[in-house]
Formats: structure tokens, C-alpha cells, sequence
């Protein structure tokens, strides 16, 4: 069974294209688009006209490669623009218009859930293992045992795209600016406590992010903290060059290791960049939806 994954979040419109066989999940392809949605929800409440233009644009797009791939099910989720903007009911159509199939809205616990489920199929390891998903419009974090399922589930209405809309420009950050952000993020986390777990993995854009920012898929406090003074250093742009990071996520890329420092703390492990999220976990539920049914 091959299938296409159209994801839409804060920060990009993302296509995963992938077969499904005994041994898993297979990607075929991968494509990405940068919208910045989360920076006009940010700001204004709401998506403006020219952005639902162009996000559907790219979705449009991204179904005609999946259609020329012979993908037997092509399925759009929104995330967090969905759940925050003040006009995603002209998102959703303007997203359903495009592919030709009808969009829908992930719940925050089911974004959870299924980027838990994809990054924990793609990166295996025994025992409870807790899930990050730092996006641009909220934070989940997952934990639990079962691969299938996670026991703890919290998500924070707090992602690096709004931060970075509220406190950064395309300046150097100033130090207020970073104070500002930390505290922030210090309220959102305030209170919560997280199970014990073995290890812990990272999904999304963030992740990869601190990856190439520190060389190393493994991230400990120690890293973390080195991401973030080296990010704190560069303009956005010069971030992006200096570290080979698309224009968009050096815009985020400050307020996203921030995030991702809070959550490790909460976890009190290391976490590994995972090799899978919600669009893998949202391609295994189309396939064992279609086995059931």
C-alpha cells in the first residue's frame, strides 16, 4: 500500500510518501514547503488571504506528485493552525479545494499520539520511552511503554513559531528578548512533571534543527545550551547559512532549542533526534485502518 502524508503545521506544509510492508514503513519521497502560518496567527489571529493562496498552492502541488506516484490514499492533517487560527474553517477549504479531498483538523492529543507512534515504529527501543514534538504552534510531550500507545500525554500551547513571532526579529537576539522567551517558556512548563523514562526520542523540525546545529544526534542539557548560545549569536539569516538551515526555520530555530531545552529538563534524559513523527504515525494509521477495514 503506498500512501501520502500532507501535513500542514506552523512552521511548513510537508508531503511524505511512503509504502508499507512487512517490515514497516518504506519513504519513497519527501517534499517541503515553508508557510510561516504560526507567525500570522501570531500576530494577527488569523491567516491571511495571500498565505491560504499559497499553502494551498504547495498542498496542490504535493498531491499531483503523490497522484503520479500512484499513492492509493492521499490524507491532509492540519495541526496546530487548525486548532488556533481564527479563520481555519477557510484554511480547511481552501486546503480541501486543493487536494481534491477533504482536510481535516488533528486534535492536540492526537498529534501527540501520532507523532509518538511514528517516531517510536522508526526508532525502536525497549522499555518507557518519552516522545517530544516541539512544533511551531505547540509542544506535546508523550511517554509510555507500548510503541502503539502512549500512557502520559501533555501538550503545551506553546511552539517556536509563535515565540520567535513574539520575542525575536531578524536582528541578533537581545538579551531581554532571550530573558523574555526563558521565562515564557518557564510558565508553560510550570508544574509539570513528567514519569521516569529510559530515554527519549525527538521528532520534527526542531530536532533535526539542533542536529546539524551541534553535530550530534544525541542532546543533553550540556548541548542544548551550546545550540542555544550559538543561535543566540547570528541573525536569523546568518543562522541558516551558517548551519544549512532553511530561511524559515533560522527564524525559529532560537526559540525552538529554547523549547527543547525546557522539555528535556522535565524529562531529566537525553534525548535522541528520531527518524520519524506524526506524518509516519498518520501513514500507519491509514494502512491499519484500511487492514481493518
Amino acid at each position: 500500500m503506498r500512501i501520502a502524508i500532507i501535513d500542514v503545521g506552523s512552521n511548513t506544509v510537508r508531503l511524505l510518501i511512503a509504502d508499507r510492508d512487512a517490515m514497516g514503513l518504506v519513504p519513497v519521497r519527501e517534499e517541503k514547503a515553508q508557510v510561516s502560518l504560526g507567525a500570522e496567527v501570531a500576530r494577527f489571529g488569523r491567516i491571511s488571504d495571500e498565505k491560504l493562496l499559497e499553502t494551498g498552492r504547495h498542498a496542490r502541488e504535493f498531491a499531483a506528485i503523490a497522484r503520479s506516484l500512484g499513492c492509493d490514499r492521499i490524507e491532509t492533517i492540519v495541526t496546530a493552525p487548525g486548532r488556533q487560527s481564527a479563520n481555519a474553517g477557510a484554511l480547511l477549504l481552501a486546503l480541501t479545494n486543493a487536494v481534491g479531498l477533504r482536510a481535516r483538523v488533528v486534535s492536540a492529543e492526537e498529534e501527540g499520539r501520532l507523532a509518538y507512534v511514528g517516531a517510536r515504529a522508526a526508532t525502536p527501543l525497549p522499555g518507557d520511552i518519552a516522545v517530544i514534538d516541539i512544533g511551531g504552534g505547540s509542544t506535546e510531550l508523550m511517554s509510555g511503554p507500548d510503541p502503539d500507545r502512549p500512557d502520559w500525554l501533555v501538550s503545551l500551547d506553546i511552539g517556536s513559531q509563535v515565540l520567535a513571532a513574539r520575542h525575536f526579529d531578524e536582528d541578533v537576539p537581545r538579551k531581554r528578548e532571550i530573558v523574555a522567551c526563558r521565562e515564557e517558556i518557564a510558565a508553560a512548563f510550570a508544574g509539570l512533571v513528567a514519569p521516569p523514562v529510559e530515554a527519549a526520542l525527538a521528532a520534527g523540525g526542531t530536532a533535526r534543527m539542533l542536529r546539524r546545529v551541534m553535530d550530534t544526534r544525541t542532546l543533553g542539557e550540556r548541548e542544548i545550551e551550546g545550540a542555544v548560545r550559538r543561535l543566540s549569536k547570528r541573525t536569523p539569516a546568518e543562522a541558516s547559512l551558517a548551519y544549512g538551515l532553511d530561511a524559515g526555520r533560522g527564524r525559529v530555530a532560537l526559540a525552538g532549542a529554547l523549547l527543547a531545552l525546557e522539555a528535556q529538563r522535565v524529562l531529566g534524559v537525553p534525548i535522541q533526534v528520531a527518524r520519524g513523527g506524526i506524518r509516519e504515525g498518520a501513514a500507519l494509521e491509514v494502512c491499519h485502518s484500511a487492514a481493518a477495514a
